[in-house]
Formats: C-alpha cells, sequence, structure tokens
C-alpha cells in the first residue's frame, strides 16, 4: 500500500479555518450518560444563563465573515443543544449574515438532537438552506440505552418526530451516530436503521472517554493527554468503544456499503478515505497532518484551540477583546496545530497506512508503542485493520476517478467478480 505523494501544505496564516459555534455552551435538555461537553458548565461557574448575547452573536457572525479568505463561510451551531434559544436566535443570525457578508456565500449548518424540533423549525432550516445534523445512535433500544431526558426518560420517540419534521418539511438532514459499548457489535443494524429513516448523509463517531483523575478536577472525565510528558493513562470509561470491535463496525458497513451504497449514501469517513487514496491530504480533522484550524467558540464568546481541548489552558482568548483572525494565527495555535505531527511516534511515522490516518486526534494518544514511546492512538488497531480491509476498493476507486469515471462503477465490478470479495 504505497502511501500518495506528499500534498503540499499551505502556510499556516494563508489557511482558512473553521469556528464551532456553541451558543448555549454545554447547556442541553438531554442528560446523555457518555457526554463530554455537559461538565463544561463548571468550567463557567459565575456565567449563569449560559446562552450567547446579542452583542456576541453579531461581533461573532461579523469577525468569522470578514476574517475568511474564502468565497464561501460556513457557520457550524453545536452545543449542549443549540435549539434552546428558540427560533428568532438563528433568525437574526441569518439577518446578521446577510448584512455582513459583502458578496460572499453563506452556508449554516446545526447539529441538534431533534427532540425540539417542529414544522416551524424545519420549514425555517429549508427555507435558509440549513444543514441539519441529528444525533442518533440507532434503533430505539440502542439510541435509548444512554440518550435519555434530564429525568432518566428515553429520547428516540421525540428524536424522530423532529425527523419526520424535517423529512414533511425537505429540510436537508444528515446524522451523527456515536459508536461506542452500547452499539458498536451491531454496526449492520445501525447501517440499515439510519438509511431506513432517510438519512444518506452519515457520520460515525468513537466514543472514547477516560475517567477523571484528582488533577482533572471538578471534572468527572480526563482532560487531553500529554504524550510529550509521559502521559499514558490507558483507562477508559465502560461506554467507551473497544478498538478491535470499533474496526469491525466500520468494515462490516464498508462492505455493505461499497455493494450496494456507493454514490447513494455518503459515510463521512469512507469519502475522507478516498480523498487521501488520491493523494489529497484527508479534509477532516482529525486525519490532517496538522490541526489547529478547527476552533470553537463558547457561549461568552470565549475562543479555545479545538471542541475536545476546552480546558483553560486551551484558551486562546475572548472573542471581545480579539478578532478570531488573530487568535487562529496566534503562536500558541500554531504550535498546538504542529504538535499533531511533531510529536507523532515513530512507529506511526513509519506506518504504512499514515498517509490516511496520519495518528489521528490528539485527544485519543494515551498508549504507549511496541517499544516503549507514548502517543500512539487508542484507535490504532482499528484504523489499520479497517485500512488495509479498504484499501483494494479505494484503489479501484481511485483509479476510477482518474479517468473521470464515477466510483459507483465499482458495485458493477465487485458484482462480476472483479473484486476481491470481503
Amino acid at each position: 500500500m504505497p502511501p500518495p505523494s506528499p500534498v503540499p501544505v499551505r502556510p499556516f496564516a494563508a489557511q482558512p479555518f473553521n469556528v464551532m459555534a456553541k451558543p448555549t455552551g454545554s447547556i442541553c435538555n438531554l442528560n446523555c450518560t457518555y457526554c463530554y461537553y455537559l461538565e463544561k458548565a463548571k468550567l463557567h461557574p459565575d456565567n449563569y444563563r449560559h446562552q450567547m448575547t446579542p452583542e456576541i452573536q453579531e461581533r461573532f457572525i461579523r469577525d468569522y465573515i470578514e476574517s475568511q479568505p474564502t468565497e464561501v463561510v460556513q457557520f457550524v451551531w453545536q452545543g449542549g443543544e443549540p435549539t434552546l434559544l428558540g427560533l428568532k436566535f438563528f433568525q437574526r443570525a441569518v439577518e446578521l449574515q446577510r448584512k455582513y457578508a459583502n458578496g460572499k456565500t453563506i452556508e449554516n449548518a446545526l447539529q441538534t438532537n431533534g427532540t425540539l424540533l417542529n414544522d416551524e423549525w424545519a420549514a425555517f432550516f429549508a427555507e435558509n438552506k440549513f444543514l441539519v445534523g441529528i444525533s442518533l445512535d440507532g434503533p430505539r433500544e440502542i439510541h435509548d440505552a444512554y440518550r435519555v431526558t434530564r429525568n432518566n426518560r428515553p429520547s428516540f420517540d421525540a428524536v424522530m418526530r423532529g425527523v419526520e419534521c424535517l423529512t414533511r418539511n425537505q429540510a436537508e438532514f444528515n446524522t451523527l451516530t456515536v459508536v461506542g459499548a452500547h452499539n458498536m457489535n451491531q454496526p449492520r443494524e445501525v447501517y440499515r436503521f439510519l438509511k431506513d429513516i432517510g438519512s444518506r448523509f452519515l457520520q460515525f463517531i468513537p466514543l472514547i472517554e477516560r475517567p477523571g483523575r484528582p488533577q482533572d478536577l471538578p471534572l468527572k472525565l480526563a482532560g487531553p493527554p500529554h504524550p510529550g510528558d509521559g502521559d499514558t493513562y490507558d483507562q477508559v470509561t465502560e461506554w467507551s468503544v473497544r478498538p478491535s470491535a470499533y474496526g469491525q463496525f466500520l468494515i462490516t458497513i464498508f462492505n455493505d456499503w461499497v455493494k450496494r451504497d456507493v454514490g447513494r449514501v455518503y459515510v463521512q469517513i469512507f469519502d475522507v478515505a478516498l480523498n487521501a487514496w488520491v493523494g489529497n491530504e484527508p479534509p477532516l480533522c482529525v486525519f490532517r497532518r496538522e490541526c489547529g484550524s478547527a476552533l470553537v467558540i463558547e457561549h461568552n464568546g470565549d475562543v479555545y484551540s479545538c471542541d475536545h481541548f476546552v480546558y483553560p489552558q486551551y484558551r486562546l482568548g475572548n472573542l471581545m477583546n480579539t478578532s478570531l483572525g488573530a487568535m487562529a494565527k496566534a503562536p500558541d495555535q500554531y504550535e498546538f496545530g504542529r504538535a499533531k505531527s511533531a510529536t507523532l511516534p515513530r512507529q506511526c511515522r513509519e506506518c504504512d497506512v499514515r498517509f490516511a490516518c496520519n495518528g489521528e486526534c490528539p485527544k485519543h494518544r494515551f498508549l504507549s508503542t511496541s517499544d516503549g514511546e507514548p502517543g500512539l492512538n487508542y484507535l490504532c488497531a482499528a484504523y489499520k485493520k479497517f485500512f488495509h480491509h479498504i484499501d483494494p476498493f479505494m484503489q479501484v476507486m481511485a483509479h476510477l476517478l482518474e479517468r473521470q469515471r464515477a466510483p459507483a462503477e465499482i458495485m458493477t465490478l465487485i458484482r462480476k467478480g472483479k473484486m476481491p470479495q470481503k
């Protein structure tokens, strides 16, 4: 599996950057057992409202549009649960985007648990071309295992009502599925369910959390590892996915997808992998060689290096005092992004699937390599197994693209017995 030719990387300062907005901070109407963000409210004990003010909202929208060197600017709204702010917040957001667009095209994506959606929300999303991400872990018994309300009640029925509203109003949606102990051994059931409800854009996010230690207080979950300091604390929570199961989860779904659904269903990790096989740097931050271009802004205007690094030591500043562009290009943020490749263990640097993986997310790099070097990703075995499995298929699809043919032709090749059966 020879890696593709190196791809030139633009200087850090010239790159566009993304900012995930959390206008309600970590506040949510659900109490999902595995959620890493709910407890972040403890980092803002003096801010009792936890909602973005009109002043911060306008400053954010204006500054974000002005700071981007691209003609298309995408806003990503997440939480917590952003719909808790009410529809008027997002109606005003669209008005402000139009006011400050200055000829640029504005796109919006919103991630929600779906429980508060109704026809009014759905009609607004459809009219303003929002891409809505629905958090949905699978069929009822799987989804309700961890995704419960504040009263410990199941949330599945409420989510499905939200999906029905989106479908009825022709609002575009995709699904985000957390893969953990509750569904890691049921990939086909999950995949077929998501297709059955009409999802054609699927994300599978591995659930990996470590229980907190005394130094992590007041939080109950451990902060990101520091391999350079010899941090190899490798315990994970009972709800975390197991590497062998996650690798097989992806392989099982890929086997169904590559035979029947190429060009009909879009699975994020498969699309990202194909980018790597055609010689491009993977577009998803966790698989890029360096990170640092995906910031997060909290409800109070605080900006952090990354959604998974919302801790005091990774705070870059506050929007009301410093521009987003300045924070994105700050030396600390540059070093944060560069550290991903700079701290990659030798075993990873010499790996034959590095071009597709690049050590994955630094948040998950808390194991040691076979020779004792810290910084190995918890999911290393999973990705090796998965990327080796899909290699022959990806090579064929990459070849089809080079010949300006559709990757979906691979399904015909498989049916004719011209591809390896796995």
